[in-house]
């Protein structure tokens, strides 16, 4: 992290009394992992004393949630607000008080109750309606603020076995951290932005042009997948960062169409 983003996120851990008796500063990224069952206020923050909750603590860092259907209904949905603004706000009779809130989010879940739906070998044993059922618990409005959906296919044994090698993670790190100069550079100017997925509606105009075979691309897949204005946006911003991945000023259509396949659990029908 940035000295700025250390002392953000110190700020909130000292709060929240988890600095520990050495600690002067939080120099790594937080990474939080609540369980299924956390509730709301652990989850959000609050309290008589409102405190921080856990998308507070995971600020500048990542929040896990494995097995996301299984998290309660009411606990998923209050992400919403903090997804969008980075930052949550506890109100009180007395008083109110805001928590930063920017994390990246991370979550996995299986496509049904028994784990098989659409597996490419086994048969799943739920039927139609208990699919359908398990996966509303994840609702439109949420999955619209995740701009990345990966099915992961079971791996067979030939590729679990080979000895090909394959790009290694020092590598794949030296890329990641590449890019995340090239973004710290474009927003070195723009207080409180320190990546492409925290641009403004304004600052996507400037940083994220795109020519005419791109808005194309983009129009048609708008059409098509009946996809939102937030779905465009973040379809952009995942462009820009795809962009910067392969060291390209500009936006191309390959980038584009790379990150309008990431959006599809978003669609409409998308539980079959």
């Amino acid at each position: 992290m940035s000295l700025h983003e250390a002392l953000e996120t110190t700020k909130i851990y000292s709060v929240a009394g988890k600095m520990g008796n050495k600690a002067s500063l939080v120099a790594q990224r937080p990474f939080r992992s609540p369980h299924h069952t956390v509730s709301d206020v652990a989850l959000v923050g609050g309290g008589a004393v409102p405190q921080p909750g856990e998308i507070s603590l995971a600020h500048n860092g990542v929040l896990f949630l494995d097995e996301l259907p299984e998290y309660k209904r009411t606990a998923l949905e209050v992400l919403r607000q903090p997804l969008e603004d980075r930052v949550v706000s506890i109100s009180r009779a007395k008083f109110s008080v805001e928590y930063q809130a920017s994390f990246q989010l991370v979550a996995s879940m299986n496509p049904c109750p028994c784990g098989y739906y659409n597996h490419p070998e086994k048969d799943c044993t739920c039927s139609p309606g208990i699919v359908a059922k398990y996966l509303s618990r994840i609702s439109g409005p949420l999955l619209d603020r995740i701009d990345l959906h990966i099915e992961v296919t079971p791996v067979p044994f030939k590729e679990l076995s080979s000895t090909r090698v394959s790009e290694t993670s020092v590598d794949i790190r030296k890329r990641v951290m590449t890019a995340r100069e090239v973004q710290k550079t474009r927003f070195e100017q723009e207080e409180g932005t320190y990546c492409n997925a925290q641009m403004s509606a304004k600052q996507l105009r400037t940083h994220c042009q795109i020519d005419e075979t791109g808005k194309q691309l983009l129009n048609a897949a708008m059409e098509r997948l009946g996809l939102s204005a937030r779905a465009y946006d973040r379809i952009l911003k995942v462009s820009r960062t795809i962009a910067d991945l392969e060291g390209t000023e500009n936006i191309q259509p390959d980038h584009l169409a790379e990150a309008i396949q990431y959006r599809s659990l978003d669609r409409e029908g998308w539980a079959g």
